[in-house]
């Protein structure tokens, strides 16, 4: 984990969302699944933000811009400069002999460096809008659906090794179909490294901070019990209904908007 303050390289709209490009300076980009806090300015506390691609010199984020933080984050340009933090938490698991990426709407953000860590395995997507699925061009292989055809429908009946980031309802829709999946949850974030316990869910009866514990959680959490909001994390409040102080960390995670 290492906080710098890094160069914006870039931004391009790819439908509603803004790919932002920054450099990366001495940051490690961590496992895939992991995720970083990005400050945004004018805004006291960053927001939790998946990585979507890493190369020697520069780190991209997808980012749904649904409220003053996010919006804040799209509209920097070059030469701007912001403070990041990372990489936290756990990511997904590697080591899977027939993968399959799941994603929902904004939840796709991580899933293009998990591809290409992966060897480009097969991808299936579920988007609101053709607008929204223009972000599945990042994504290698992937078949696409669109409201209100839901995700799940393209599962297919052969056994894979699921690894998804979504919407809760979706996640939760494909932890039934497929216990053994490796799920990238959302809570509200406001540190990102546990002091705040601002995204403790119930796992199991205990409440744990899901960015220590996750945002991935192996076998969607069932190891525990399963996985659900606490009174002080609505973790299955639909993704994108308020601005909040924490992000999907992809995580689906724009936890923080």
């Amino acid at each position: 984990m290492r906080r710098e303050l890094l160069s914006v390289t870039g931004a391009e709209g790819i439908g509603p969302y803004t790919l932002l490009r920054v450099a990366r300076g001495r940051l490690d980009a961590g496992v895939p699944g992991q995720f970083f806090m990005l400050e945004a300015p004018g805004r006291v506390l960053p927001r939790p933000m998946s990585l979507c691609s890493a190369s020697p010199r520069e780190l991209t984020f997808l980012i749904d811009p649904i409220g003053p933080g996010t919006r804040a984050l799209c509209s920097l340009g070059s030469r701007d400069k912001l403070h990041i933090l990372g990489p936290l938490g756990n990511g997904f698991d590697l080591e899977v002999e027939r993968p399959l990426l799941v994603g929902g709407g904004i939840g796709v953000a991580p899933l293009p460096r998990l591809s290409e860590a992966l060897g480009g395995p097969p991808a299936v997507l579920g988007f609101r809008s053709d607008w929204h699925a223009e972000a599945a061009a990042l994504v290698p292989n992937a078949e696409t659906c669109i409201e209100p055809i839901l995700v799940t429908k393209l599962l297919p009946e052969e056994r894979h090794d699921v690894l998804a980031c979504g919407p809760a309802p979706m996640l939760e829709a494909v932890r039934s179909l497929a216990p053994a999946a490796q799920l990238a949850w959302e809570a509200p974030m406001a540190c990102g490294y546990g002091a705040c316990h601002g995204c403790a869910v119930e796992i199991g009866g205990e409440l744990r901070r899901l960015c220590v514990e996750g945002p991935v959680l192996r076998r969607g959490g069932t190891e525990h019990g399963g996985t659900r909001g606490s009174p002080v994390s609505p973790l299955l409040r639909r993704a994108g209904s308020t601005d909040r102080a924490g992000a999907p960390v992809s995580v689906l995670v724009q936890m923080h908007r």
